[in-house]
């Protein structure tokens, strides 16, 4: 199956569209925000629906204290913020108010990972996943473009239960069907392979399929998988990939401790030992620079995912 686009848009603007449509169509759905309005794309459902809209201003700890306050009352609130502010920053709280009690609380958040370019290091966060994760009950998502965050946003209002939901700032190729079911955690296969298995999630899924192409080129099948859900893990779905080509290389905008990676390693040591290679980034800060220039000093590209295809294939 050859994937093409016709046009490249931010996955932010994915979730916008999302919460536009729930301003519609979900009076339940409430909308709060750290003072970034913009840059969560929330214009359109304080435009539909003001009176279902708190703005918190720069106190992202006390969003959090609020949405679990929402959401006993039978609201279902989206915190909203980038993605460092709404993870790293109110960490205890969202332990202690969501995850401990199992709110439904959705925090979704915004500029994660390498690609928020220029704002440096004090801003990219690449630990979330692995932060977001571990706690009890809570599911993570990290979609793959423009169409793929709309569904997702779509979807985990009809979830009962906390979510971390994270997406991006820069645009990336839209290449998802435009009117998709989203389906929490289960993976969807790209493209059908037999010498390695492809994991990818996020901005990293587009590269994967690139890589796709380029080891075709030299006569290797490469297995893709969208693991836009990385918990709870389509273990599944990885296990019948991984049983036909007996090799694995993980991808992801992310530290590879703690984030995708980790946890497909963790499951297949348990279940089924198999040669793993990981694209991610390796126990380092980001810094400044534009997207594209970072993913490439940093390894998250095309490129990367061949190179260590071919290890792992090697390692059979």
């Amino acid at each position: 199956m050859k994937f093409t686009y016709e046009t490249k848009k931010d996955t932010r603007s994915g979730f916008g569209a999302g919460m536009e449509y729930l301003s519609q169509n979900n009076p339940k759905v409430v909308a709060l925000c750290a003072d970034l309005i913009g840059s969560l794309k929330l214009e359109a459902f304080i435009k539909n629906s003001p009176e279902r809209f708190f703005q918190t201003g720069i106190a992202e700890a006390n969003m959090i204290g609020i949405s679990a306050g929402l959401a006993i009352g039978g609201y279902i609130p989206f915190a909203t913020t980038f993605a460092n502010f709404g993870t790293g920053r109110v960490y205890d709280q969202i332990r202690q108010s969501v995850a401990y009690s199992g709110k439904n609380v959705k925090i979704c958040c915004s500029h994660a990972g390498l690609t928020l370019g220029e704002d440096g290091a004090t801003h990219q966060i690449l630990e979330d996943i692995g932060l977001m994760k571990m706690l009890p009950g809570m599911v993570v998502i990290n979609p793959c473009d423009y169409n793929q965050t709309k569904a997702a946003t779509i979807a985990i209002a009809e979830y009962e239960g906390p979510v971390y939901l994270r997406f991006g700032r820069p645009v990336v190729p839209v290449f998802t069907p435009e009117n998709q079911k989203f389906e929490i955690g289960k993976a969807i296969h790209l493209i059908e392979g037999t010498d390695v298995t492809i994991l990818a999630t996020g901005h990293l899924v587009w590269e994967a399929i690139q890589a796709a192409e380029i080891l075709e080129e030299k006569g290797i099948k490469a297995d893709v998988l969208n693991i836009h859900t990385i918990k709870p893990l389509d273990t599944a779905a990885i296990l019948a990939s991984i049983s036909k080509t007996g090799c694995v290389v993980t991808a992801e905008e992310h530290q590879i401790n703690g984030g995708l990676g980790d946890s497909v390693a963790q499951f297949l040591s348990q279940n089924r030992p198999t040669p793993q290679e990981f694209v991610g980034v390796n126990d380092s800060f980001g810094e400044s620079g534009k997207p594209a220039d970072l993913m490439e000093k940093y390894g998250l590209n095309a490129a990367a995912i061949v190179e260590k295809s071919i290890k792992a294939i090697s390692r059979k």
